[in-house]
Protein backbone atom coordinates (compact mmCIF):
# COMPACT_ATOMS: atom_id res chain seq x y z
CA UNK A 1 0.00 0.00 0.00
CA UNK A 2 0.64 3.66 -1.06
CA UNK A 3 0.19 6.05 1.88
CA UNK A 4 -0.28 9.53 1.55
CA UNK A 5 -0.63 11.46 4.70
CA UNK A 6 -1.44 15.19 4.11
CA UNK A 7 -3.65 16.29 7.16
CA UNK A 8 -1.27 19.43 7.79
CA UNK A 9 -2.95 22.86 7.26
CA UNK A 10 -0.37 24.30 4.74
CA UNK A 11 0.38 26.86 7.36
CA UNK A 12 3.78 28.35 5.52
CA UNK A 13 1.46 28.62 2.40
CA UNK A 14 -0.96 30.19 4.63
CA UNK A 15 1.37 32.95 6.01
CA UNK A 16 2.51 33.49 2.35
CA UNK A 17 -1.09 34.81 1.43
CA UNK A 18 -1.89 31.89 -0.59
CA UNK A 19 -5.80 31.12 -0.62
CA UNK A 20 -5.29 27.89 -0.70
CA UNK A 21 -3.45 24.75 0.53
CA UNK A 22 -0.57 23.56 -1.27
CA UNK A 23 -1.53 20.06 -2.51
CA UNK A 24 -4.65 22.22 -4.70
CA UNK A 25 -1.87 24.64 -6.29
CA UNK A 26 -1.86 24.76 -9.89
CA UNK A 27 1.27 23.64 -11.91
CA UNK A 28 1.21 23.15 -16.08
CA UNK A 29 -2.47 22.15 -15.67
CA UNK A 30 -2.59 19.93 -13.04
CA UNK A 31 -2.64 20.52 -8.99
CA UNK A 32 0.03 19.63 -6.94
CA UNK A 33 -1.86 16.41 -5.21
CA UNK A 34 -2.09 15.26 -9.10
CA UNK A 35 2.11 15.62 -9.76
CA UNK A 36 2.79 14.02 -6.61
CA UNK A 37 0.61 10.81 -6.44
CA UNK A 38 1.46 10.64 -10.55
CA UNK A 39 4.81 9.57 -9.28
CA UNK A 40 3.44 6.11 -8.91
CA UNK A 41 1.63 5.94 -12.02
CA UNK A 42 3.61 2.25 -12.72
CA UNK A 43 1.37 1.33 -9.71
CA UNK A 44 -1.93 2.73 -10.27
CA UNK A 45 -3.43 -0.56 -11.63
CA UNK A 46 -2.08 -3.05 -9.06
CA UNK A 47 -1.61 -1.16 -5.74
CA UNK A 48 -3.83 0.62 -3.15
CA UNK A 49 -3.32 3.32 -1.98
CA UNK A 50 -4.51 5.49 1.44
CA UNK A 51 -4.86 9.33 1.73
CA UNK A 52 -4.58 10.34 5.39
CA UNK A 53 -5.78 13.81 4.84
CA UNK A 54 -7.76 17.14 6.60
CA UNK A 55 -11.50 16.68 6.49
CA UNK A 56 -12.29 19.39 4.58
CA UNK A 57 -9.93 17.83 1.64
CA UNK A 58 -11.63 14.29 1.56
CA UNK A 59 -13.78 15.45 -1.49
CA UNK A 60 -11.27 16.90 -3.35
CA UNK A 61 -8.74 13.91 -3.10
CA UNK A 62 -11.46 11.85 -4.01
CA UNK A 63 -11.93 13.17 -7.02
CA UNK A 64 -8.87 14.12 -7.50
CA UNK A 65 -7.91 9.62 -7.00
CA UNK A 66 -10.78 8.98 -9.25
CA UNK A 67 -9.81 11.54 -12.38
CA UNK A 68 -6.16 10.16 -12.20
CA UNK A 69 -7.22 6.92 -12.44
CA UNK A 70 -6.48 4.79 -9.39
CA UNK A 71 -7.58 1.45 -9.44
CA UNK A 72 -8.06 1.37 -5.31
CA UNK A 73 -7.45 3.83 -3.43
CA UNK A 74 -9.49 5.11 0.52
CA UNK A 75 -9.38 8.43 2.11
CA UNK A 76 -9.16 8.91 5.35
CA UNK A 77 -10.37 12.31 6.88
CA UNK A 78 -9.18 13.30 10.18
CA UNK A 79 -10.87 16.67 12.22
CA UNK A 80 -7.72 17.31 14.48
CA UNK A 81 -4.13 17.99 13.85
CA UNK A 82 -1.86 14.97 14.73
CA UNK A 83 1.93 14.80 16.60
CA UNK A 84 3.30 14.15 13.37
CA UNK A 85 3.33 12.49 10.35
CA UNK A 86 3.85 9.27 12.04
CA UNK A 87 0.88 9.40 13.54
CA UNK A 88 -0.78 10.62 10.61
CA UNK A 89 -0.27 7.03 8.70
CA UNK A 90 -1.17 5.26 12.00
CA UNK A 91 -4.65 6.69 12.27
CA UNK A 92 -4.79 6.02 8.39
CA UNK A 93 -3.83 2.56 8.78
CA UNK A 94 -5.96 1.76 12.08
CA UNK A 95 -8.83 3.03 9.73
CA UNK A 96 -7.95 1.15 6.81
CA UNK A 97 -7.21 -2.26 8.14
CA UNK A 98 -4.06 -2.57 6.81
CA UNK A 99 -1.46 -5.16 7.86
CA UNK A 100 0.56 -5.24 5.08
CA UNK A 101 3.54 -3.62 3.15
CA UNK A 102 3.32 -0.12 3.24
CA UNK A 103 5.46 3.07 1.54
CA UNK A 104 5.13 6.20 2.25
CA UNK A 105 5.11 9.63 0.79
CA UNK A 106 5.32 13.28 0.85
CA UNK A 107 2.43 14.83 -1.29
CA UNK A 108 4.68 17.75 -2.01
CA UNK A 109 7.29 15.90 -3.38
CA UNK A 110 6.86 14.92 -7.19
CA UNK A 111 9.25 11.72 -8.19
CA UNK A 112 8.44 11.29 -11.96
CA UNK A 113 8.84 7.49 -13.35
CA UNK A 114 9.64 6.08 -9.67
CA UNK A 115 9.89 2.12 -9.74
CA UNK A 116 10.42 -0.07 -6.64
CA UNK A 117 13.36 -1.31 -6.51
CA UNK A 118 14.97 -5.06 -6.81
CA UNK A 119 17.56 -6.77 -4.66
CA UNK A 120 18.82 -6.42 -1.83
CA UNK A 121 16.17 -3.80 -0.42
CA UNK A 122 13.25 -5.89 -2.27
CA UNK A 123 13.52 -7.91 0.47
CA UNK A 124 14.59 -5.69 3.19
CA UNK A 125 12.67 -4.82 6.41
CA UNK A 126 12.54 -1.04 5.55
CA UNK A 127 14.35 1.64 3.14
CA UNK A 128 14.57 4.78 2.28
CA UNK A 129 15.26 7.14 -0.56
CA UNK A 130 18.19 9.31 -0.52
CA UNK A 131 20.67 11.91 -2.51
CA UNK A 132 23.52 13.57 -2.06
CA UNK A 133 22.95 16.97 -0.19
CA UNK A 134 22.77 19.20 3.14
CA UNK A 135 21.28 21.74 5.31
CA UNK A 136 18.65 21.20 8.38
CA UNK A 137 15.38 20.67 7.07
CA UNK A 138 15.95 16.67 5.92
CA UNK A 139 15.84 13.54 7.32
CA UNK A 140 19.19 11.66 7.17
CA UNK A 141 20.21 7.86 6.77
CA UNK A 142 23.89 7.44 7.91
CA UNK A 143 25.23 4.45 6.12
CA UNK A 144 26.35 1.31 7.67
CA UNK A 145 30.33 0.21 6.55
CA UNK A 146 30.67 -1.94 3.88
CA UNK A 147 30.06 -1.87 0.32
CA UNK A 148 25.94 -2.63 0.45
CA UNK A 149 23.57 -0.03 0.97
CA UNK A 150 22.33 -0.38 4.46
CA UNK A 151 21.57 1.92 7.40
CA UNK A 152 23.24 2.04 10.57
CA UNK A 153 21.22 5.28 12.04
CA UNK A 154 18.70 7.71 10.50
CA UNK A 155 17.40 11.00 12.13
CA UNK A 156 15.13 13.72 11.27
CA UNK A 157 16.63 17.73 10.77
CA UNK A 158 19.96 16.46 12.00
CA UNK A 159 22.86 15.98 9.59
CA UNK A 160 24.20 12.67 10.15
CA UNK A 161 25.49 12.56 6.21
CA UNK A 162 24.82 13.77 3.21
CA UNK A 163 22.48 11.65 2.21
CA UNK A 164 19.12 13.08 2.53
CA UNK A 165 15.78 11.49 2.88
CA UNK A 166 13.60 12.71 -0.46
CA UNK A 167 10.23 11.46 1.83
CA UNK A 168 9.83 8.33 0.48
CA UNK A 169 10.18 5.70 3.35
CA UNK A 170 8.99 1.93 2.98
CA UNK A 171 8.54 -0.52 5.81
CA UNK A 172 8.18 -4.28 4.89
CA UNK A 173 4.66 -4.77 7.04
CA UNK A 174 2.94 -2.21 8.97
CA UNK A 175 3.35 -3.79 11.66
CA UNK A 176 6.85 -3.19 12.22
CA UNK A 177 5.54 -0.32 11.86
CA UNK A 178 3.27 0.25 14.54
CA UNK A 179 6.37 -1.45 16.64
CA UNK A 180 8.80 1.10 15.75
CA UNK A 181 6.26 3.82 16.19
CA UNK A 182 5.11 2.60 19.86
CA UNK A 183 8.78 2.55 20.57
CA UNK A 184 9.71 6.21 19.58
CA UNK A 185 6.63 7.31 21.34
CA UNK A 186 8.55 5.28 24.59
CA UNK A 187 11.78 7.00 23.98
CA UNK A 188 11.18 10.30 21.80
CA UNK A 189 14.13 11.38 19.55
CA UNK A 190 12.40 14.53 18.24
CA UNK A 191 9.83 16.68 19.17
CA UNK A 192 7.46 15.63 16.30
CA UNK A 193 6.49 11.51 15.80
CA UNK A 194 8.83 12.21 12.24
CA UNK A 195 8.86 9.07 10.29
CA UNK A 196 12.86 8.64 9.54
CA UNK A 197 13.57 8.19 13.15
CA UNK A 198 11.63 5.10 13.47
CA UNK A 199 13.89 3.29 11.70
CA UNK A 200 16.61 3.33 14.47
CA UNK A 201 14.17 0.90 16.78
CA UNK A 202 13.76 -2.11 14.23
CA UNK A 203 17.85 -1.21 13.87
CA UNK A 204 18.25 -2.18 17.49
CA UNK A 205 16.16 -5.14 17.23
CA UNK A 206 18.41 -6.33 14.13
CA UNK A 207 16.50 -5.13 11.03
CA UNK A 208 18.18 -4.76 7.75
CA UNK A 209 16.83 -1.32 6.89
CA UNK A 210 18.30 -0.23 3.25
CA UNK A 211 18.90 3.33 1.71
CA UNK A 212 18.64 3.62 -2.43
CA UNK A 213 20.55 6.70 -3.79
CA UNK A 214 19.35 8.58 -6.28
CA UNK A 215 20.41 11.85 -8.26
CA UNK A 216 19.07 15.12 -6.91
CA UNK A 217 17.73 15.49 -10.34
CA UNK A 218 15.31 12.95 -10.16
CA UNK A 219 13.22 14.52 -7.29
CA UNK A 220 11.39 17.86 -7.00
CA UNK A 221 10.36 19.66 -4.03
CA UNK A 222 7.33 21.65 -3.83
CA UNK A 223 7.15 21.81 -0.13
CA UNK A 224 7.86 25.77 0.87
CA UNK A 225 5.69 29.05 -1.95
CA UNK A 226 9.69 29.54 -3.15
CA UNK A 227 9.60 25.61 -3.98
CA UNK A 228 6.03 26.25 -5.34
CA UNK A 229 7.12 29.62 -7.24
CA UNK A 230 10.00 28.18 -8.60
CA UNK A 231 8.76 25.51 -10.25
CA UNK A 232 5.79 27.95 -11.88
CA UNK A 233 6.30 29.70 -15.54
CA UNK A 234 7.33 32.90 -15.53
CA UNK A 235 4.63 36.02 -16.46
CA UNK A 236 4.73 36.58 -20.32
CA UNK A 237 6.48 39.24 -20.76
CA UNK A 238 4.40 42.97 -21.31
CA UNK A 239 3.57 43.89 -24.95
CA UNK A 240 5.58 46.20 -26.58
CA UNK A 241 3.77 49.75 -26.90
Amino acid sequence: MIVIPMAGRSQRFRDAGYDRPKHRLELAGRSVFAHAVASFEADFATTPFLFVAAAEAEAFVREEARALGLARFEVVGLSEVTAGQAETVERGLDAAGWDGPLTIFNIDTFRPGFAFPGEPLASADGWLEVFRGSGENWSYVRPAPGPEPWAAETAEKRPISDLCCTGLYHFASAGAFRAALAAERAAPQARELYVAPLYNHLIAKGARIGWRLIARSQVVFCGTPAEYEALRPPPPPPPRP
